[in-house]
């Protein structure tokens, strides 16, 4: 009897021994994952990777900014750059056709490249040109020489646009929205600054020794301007600009010496990118809604001038004002447009911009002689054109992967539609008055244009992609994928 109680005895307190080591076993276990958890809590890396996509975001801000800036810099100082060539401004008209072939070329050569070179590597060569291209400019003494300069300065521009668009969806994924309108914003900010730069900054007056000799000439009274070696003050702008494209092409070697770029795009679980079966079509679809979009703001903006003179009866300053206010109200929408994206889906935020340029165009066409009314209408026009293209952008997006070779279609719809639609208006200016029509028609295509795509991707269903982006109650990308992989 006692010593099988002794027996009991002894198995009890190994098995409390046995149970006190498993529950501490089991408790450093819980506290080697509590710890694990909040290193994972913490997780010093996103917020150095949250930093790092701040930067690159700010590089691409300035990039834009210093493009916009040389961009608009050739129409102020086109008049100085004549005599330095010594031609007429008609006759050297030819090197915006020129930049804008660069342009349209650089937009697909930026979209091949992109999808297999480093993309901080190429801006940043990209930028690299253009400053090169903004120094060399007030030097040249010979007007195809300027042509192939500015052409090859187009190439570089279009590969900052195209490869800028998708950085930012790289960057950013889901959240680029605001960024876009930041970056298209900064753009318009940079075409503002820069004519303050060239001719209020520097002055508009010639070189020292500078000599204009106006002669009557034939039938046309045009004249030829003899000059000596000068450097107009203006030209002193190019330097200023290329200093600044400088600068921000170190930026973009620093980002590539730094760390590879950041992705936040959704992907499949082999790690592809997601494209929609409609992938093509819908490219290309918003290639034309750009071509006609585009197209029609930039020549609404280029002969407003000419036609509020001619045939709205206004005198030269309030046709100039009114082209500013145009102008001026299409770079405050995309400013505003930073924070109202964060609020409205893209879809919906073209929408209201679509309902916007029909209503401003119908009135512009129906009462182009009432001056109140065609105050009021360029301005709402003005704001109503200037989120269209960055929301296109982000709306694109939900549905598919925008690659390289996907922006430079839709940038290249865009740069011919803005070579295209204003030279067709510059041809009929004179016979008939065709600005307010164009407006009006190609609000009408776009806002027929926009629901046909959203109906034709709606249809499909694409993992990884909110599908329904543009509905209160859609899933999000993070959701659609998981159903996908369970």
């Amino acid at each position: 009897m006692y010593c099988r109680h002794r027996t009991c005895v002894i198995m009890l307190t190994m098995e409390e021994k046995q149970f006190e080591k498993e529950q501490q076993d089991s408790t450093e276990e819980f506290k080697e994952l509590r710890g694990s958890q909040n290193v994972d809590v913490v997780r010093p890396a996103r917020h150095k990777s949250d930093c790092w996509r701040w930067f690159v975001s700010m590089t691409l801000y300035a990039s834009a900014l210093v493009l916009g800036m040389a961009i608009s810099v050739l129409g102020p100082t086109l008049e100085d750059l004549a005599i330095i060539v010594n031609k007429n401004i008609s006759n050297l008209s030819y090197i915006f056709v020129g930049r804008s072939a660069g342009y349209a070329g650089g937009s697909l050569l930026g979209g091949i490249l992109f999808d297999v070179v480093n993309p901080h590597m190429l801006l940043g060569l990209s930028l690299f040109i253009t400053s090169s291209g903004m120094f060399g400019t007030p030097f040249c003494k010979n007007a195809w020489l300027l042509t192939a300069l500015i052409s090859s300065v187009g190439v570089s521009m279009g590969v900052i646009d195209t490869g800028g668009n998708v950085l930012i969806l790289d960057t950013w994924g889901e959240q680029a929205g605001p960024h876009l309108q930041a970056f298209h914003f900064s753009f318009a900010a940079g075409a503002f600054v820069s004519p303050i730069i060239a001719k209020l900054l520097f002055g508009h007056k010639p070189g020292k020794n500078v000599s204009t000799d106006a002669t009557a000439m034939s039938e046309n009274s045009t004249s030829t301007i003899h000059f000596t070696r000068s450097f107009p003050t203006s030209m002193w702008a190019y330097v200023v600009i290329g200093v600044f494209i400088l600068l921000v092409s170190i930026s973009f070697f620093i980002l590539y010496f730094r760390s590879s770029p950041i992705s936040n795009r959704n992907k499949t679980a082999n790690g592809k990118q997601v494209f929609s079966k409609r992938h093509n079509t819908l490219i290309f679809l918003l290639s034309m809604f750009f071509f006609f979009y585009v197209g029609s703001g930039v020549a609404y903006g280029s002969f407003i001038f000419t036609y509020a003179k001619d045939y709205a009866g206004m005198d030269q300053a309030q046709a100039a004002g009114l082209n500013s206010l145009f102008w001026g109200t299409f770079a405050v929408g995309r400013g505003l447009a930073i924070f109202i994206a964060a609020c409205l889906r893209p879809g919906t935020l073209i929408l209201l911009c679509l309902v916007g340029t029909t209503v401003s165009s119908l009135l512009l066409v129906i009462f182009s002689r009432n001056d109140p009314v065609f105050w009021t209408c360029s301005a709402l026009l003005g704001i109503s054109m200037s989120t269209i293209f960055p929301s296109g952008i982000s709306w694109v997006e939900q549905y598919t992967t925008v690659t390289g070779r996907s922006a430079a279609v839709f940038v290249v719809g865009a740069a011919l539609g803005e070579m295209v639609l204003p030279a067709l208006v510059g041809f009929l200016l004179g016979h008939l008055p065709l600005l307010m029509y164009l407006a009006f028609g190609t609000s009408v295509f776009t806002s027929v244009l926009f629901p046909v795509m959203y109906k034709i991707i709606s249809r499909e269903t694409v993992p990884g992609k909110s599908n329904h982006g543009d509905s209160e109650y859609s899933q999000s990308p993070q959701d659609n994928t998981e159903k996908s992989e369970a």
